[in-house]
Protein backbone atom coordinates (compact mmCIF):
# COMPACT_ATOMS: atom_id res chain seq x y z
CA UNK A 1 0.00 0.00 0.00
CA UNK A 2 1.44 3.12 -0.85
CA UNK A 3 2.77 5.73 1.80
CA UNK A 4 2.80 9.05 -0.33
CA UNK A 5 -0.78 10.83 -0.39
CA UNK A 6 -3.55 11.12 -3.26
CA UNK A 7 -3.34 14.43 -4.72
CA UNK A 8 -6.60 16.21 -5.83
CA UNK A 9 -6.83 17.03 -9.58
CA UNK A 10 -6.84 20.36 -9.77
CA UNK A 11 -3.65 20.29 -7.16
CA UNK A 12 -1.91 17.96 -10.16
CA UNK A 13 -2.74 20.71 -12.87
CA UNK A 14 -0.94 23.70 -11.03
CA UNK A 15 2.05 21.17 -10.65
CA UNK A 16 2.33 20.36 -13.88
CA UNK A 17 1.95 24.08 -15.00
CA UNK A 18 4.84 24.41 -12.69
CA UNK A 19 6.98 21.67 -13.74
CA UNK A 20 6.07 22.89 -17.80
CA UNK A 21 7.14 26.34 -17.21
CA UNK A 22 10.18 25.93 -14.75
CA UNK A 23 11.83 22.45 -16.08
CA UNK A 24 14.20 21.45 -14.01
CA UNK A 25 15.42 18.19 -11.51
CA UNK A 26 14.72 20.23 -8.47
CA UNK A 27 11.13 21.32 -9.84
CA UNK A 28 10.57 17.52 -10.40
CA UNK A 29 11.77 16.55 -6.75
CA UNK A 30 10.04 18.84 -5.46
CA UNK A 31 6.44 17.12 -6.45
CA UNK A 32 8.10 13.64 -6.28
CA UNK A 33 6.60 12.95 -3.16
CA UNK A 34 3.23 14.97 -3.21
CA UNK A 35 1.09 12.06 -5.08
CA UNK A 36 0.66 8.27 -5.18
CA UNK A 37 0.47 6.06 -8.02
CA UNK A 38 -3.28 5.97 -7.63
CA UNK A 39 -3.48 10.23 -8.27
CA UNK A 40 -1.55 9.31 -11.65
CA UNK A 41 -3.77 6.75 -12.30
CA UNK A 42 -6.71 9.18 -12.00
CA UNK A 43 -4.80 11.55 -13.80
CA UNK A 44 -3.70 9.87 -16.86
CA UNK A 45 -7.05 8.23 -16.91
CA UNK A 46 -8.92 11.21 -17.29
CA UNK A 47 -6.90 12.81 -20.28
CA UNK A 48 -7.56 9.20 -21.60
CA UNK A 49 -10.78 10.30 -21.84
CA UNK A 50 -10.74 13.20 -23.25
CA UNK A 51 -8.37 12.82 -25.65
CA UNK A 52 -10.06 9.62 -26.51
CA UNK A 53 -13.40 12.21 -26.84
CA UNK A 54 -11.33 14.19 -28.94
CA UNK A 55 -10.90 11.03 -31.22
CA UNK A 56 -14.22 9.82 -31.16
CA UNK A 57 -16.12 12.53 -32.41
CA UNK A 58 -14.31 13.01 -35.64
CA UNK A 59 -14.55 9.03 -36.38
CA UNK A 60 -18.14 9.02 -36.25
CA UNK A 61 -17.40 11.31 -39.97
CA UNK A 62 -15.73 8.32 -41.16
CA UNK A 63 -16.83 5.00 -39.28
CA UNK A 64 -19.78 3.73 -38.18
CA UNK A 65 -20.52 4.09 -34.03
CA UNK A 66 -19.15 0.93 -33.24
CA UNK A 67 -16.04 1.28 -34.73
CA UNK A 68 -16.00 5.08 -33.66
CA UNK A 69 -16.78 3.42 -30.04
CA UNK A 70 -14.18 0.44 -30.14
CA UNK A 71 -11.31 2.88 -31.25
CA UNK A 72 -12.12 4.82 -28.08
CA UNK A 73 -12.07 1.99 -25.60
CA UNK A 74 -8.97 1.08 -27.22
CA UNK A 75 -7.36 4.00 -27.02
CA UNK A 76 -8.29 4.81 -22.83
CA UNK A 77 -6.63 0.96 -22.60
CA UNK A 78 -4.05 1.22 -24.33
CA UNK A 79 -2.80 4.63 -23.15
CA UNK A 80 -3.47 3.59 -19.44
CA UNK A 81 -1.41 -0.13 -19.96
CA UNK A 82 1.22 2.16 -21.71
CA UNK A 83 1.85 4.69 -19.53
CA UNK A 84 2.32 2.01 -16.26
CA UNK A 85 4.45 -0.72 -18.34
CA UNK A 86 6.67 1.84 -19.24
CA UNK A 87 6.54 3.75 -15.64
CA UNK A 88 7.12 0.30 -14.75
CA UNK A 89 9.67 -0.14 -16.51
CA UNK A 90 11.52 3.11 -15.93
CA UNK A 91 10.95 1.91 -11.59
CA UNK A 92 12.44 -1.52 -12.85
CA UNK A 93 15.33 -0.99 -14.62
CA UNK A 94 16.40 2.10 -12.63
CA UNK A 95 16.50 0.02 -9.28
CA UNK A 96 18.70 -2.30 -11.26
CA UNK A 97 21.02 0.56 -12.29
CA UNK A 98 21.31 1.98 -8.55
CA UNK A 99 18.03 4.11 -8.57
CA UNK A 100 16.42 4.51 -5.43
CA UNK A 101 13.22 6.33 -6.24
CA UNK A 102 9.75 4.48 -5.33
CA UNK A 103 7.29 3.34 -8.15
CA UNK A 104 5.05 6.20 -6.02
CA UNK A 105 7.90 8.82 -7.49
CA UNK A 106 7.98 7.77 -10.74
CA UNK A 107 4.46 6.94 -11.79
CA UNK A 108 3.24 10.68 -9.96
CA UNK A 109 6.38 12.50 -11.75
CA UNK A 110 5.67 11.11 -15.30
CA UNK A 111 1.75 11.89 -15.06
CA UNK A 112 2.88 15.84 -13.89
CA UNK A 113 4.20 16.26 -17.54
CA UNK A 114 2.98 13.21 -20.04
CA UNK A 115 -0.66 13.85 -19.20
CA UNK A 116 -0.33 17.53 -19.85
CA UNK A 117 1.34 17.24 -23.24
CA UNK A 118 -0.76 14.09 -23.96
CA UNK A 119 -3.59 16.46 -23.94
CA UNK A 120 -1.94 19.49 -25.42
CA UNK A 121 -0.73 17.41 -28.79
CA UNK A 122 -3.79 15.79 -29.06
CA UNK A 123 -5.63 19.33 -29.34
CA UNK A 124 -3.48 20.76 -31.62
CA UNK A 125 -3.63 17.33 -34.37
CA UNK A 126 -8.13 17.91 -33.82
CA UNK A 127 -7.19 21.63 -34.53
CA UNK A 128 -4.77 20.78 -37.37
CA UNK A 129 -6.87 17.95 -39.02
CA UNK A 130 -10.14 20.27 -39.28
CA UNK A 131 -7.97 21.56 -42.13
CA UNK A 132 -6.50 20.17 -45.34
CA UNK A 133 -3.17 21.83 -44.95
CA UNK A 134 -2.89 21.12 -41.17
CA UNK A 135 -2.94 17.42 -41.73
CA UNK A 136 0.23 18.04 -43.25
CA UNK A 137 1.50 19.22 -39.83
CA UNK A 138 0.63 16.43 -37.64
CA UNK A 139 3.58 14.60 -37.99
CA UNK A 140 5.77 17.62 -36.59
CA UNK A 141 3.41 17.93 -33.60
CA UNK A 142 4.10 13.76 -32.95
CA UNK A 143 7.67 14.61 -33.74
CA UNK A 144 8.11 18.05 -31.15
CA UNK A 145 5.78 15.37 -28.59
CA UNK A 146 8.03 12.60 -28.59
CA UNK A 147 10.63 15.12 -28.06
CA UNK A 148 9.22 17.13 -25.54
CA UNK A 149 8.27 13.87 -23.74
CA UNK A 150 11.91 12.79 -23.84
CA UNK A 151 13.29 16.08 -22.54
CA UNK A 152 10.91 15.92 -19.14
CA UNK A 153 11.37 12.07 -18.92
CA UNK A 154 15.23 12.32 -18.69
CA UNK A 155 14.89 15.08 -15.42
CA UNK A 156 12.05 12.76 -14.43
CA UNK A 157 14.43 9.82 -13.87
CA UNK A 158 17.07 11.89 -11.97
CA UNK A 159 14.56 13.01 -9.89
CA UNK A 160 12.33 10.06 -9.11
CA UNK A 161 14.82 7.39 -9.05
CA UNK A 162 17.78 9.33 -7.78
CA UNK A 163 20.04 8.66 -10.52
CA UNK A 164 22.44 11.19 -11.71
CA UNK A 165 24.28 8.93 -14.49
CA UNK A 166 23.77 10.08 -17.66
CA UNK A 167 24.38 6.74 -19.27
CA UNK A 168 22.06 4.91 -16.70
CA UNK A 169 19.34 7.73 -17.26
CA UNK A 170 19.60 6.65 -20.58
CA UNK A 171 19.81 3.53 -20.48
CA UNK A 172 16.67 2.76 -18.21
CA UNK A 173 14.89 5.73 -20.66
CA UNK A 174 15.61 3.72 -23.93
CA UNK A 175 15.15 0.14 -22.01
CA UNK A 176 12.02 0.94 -20.91
CA UNK A 177 10.56 2.58 -24.33
CA UNK A 178 11.51 -0.38 -26.05
CA UNK A 179 9.90 -3.00 -23.55
CA UNK A 180 7.08 -0.53 -24.05
CA UNK A 181 6.87 -0.81 -27.28
CA UNK A 182 7.08 -4.57 -27.33
CA UNK A 183 4.61 -5.04 -24.63
CA UNK A 184 2.16 -2.66 -26.56
CA UNK A 185 2.66 -4.70 -29.99
CA UNK A 186 2.06 -8.28 -28.47
CA UNK A 187 -1.27 -6.64 -27.10
CA UNK A 188 -2.07 -5.73 -30.18
CA UNK A 189 -0.99 -8.93 -31.67
CA UNK A 190 -2.96 -11.31 -29.53
CA UNK A 191 -6.20 -8.43 -29.36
Amino acid sequence: MSTLPSVSIPEMINQSKIVLTKPSVTTFEQYERQGNVTSAAIYVGIVAVITGLLGFFPALLFENFATALGGFLAGIISTLLGFFVFTGLVYYIGQRQGGTGTFDEVAYTFALFWAPLALLSSLIVLILTITIVGLLLVPLVAIAAIVLNIYFAYMAVQSSMNLRDQSKILLTLVSAGVGAIVIQLLVGWIS
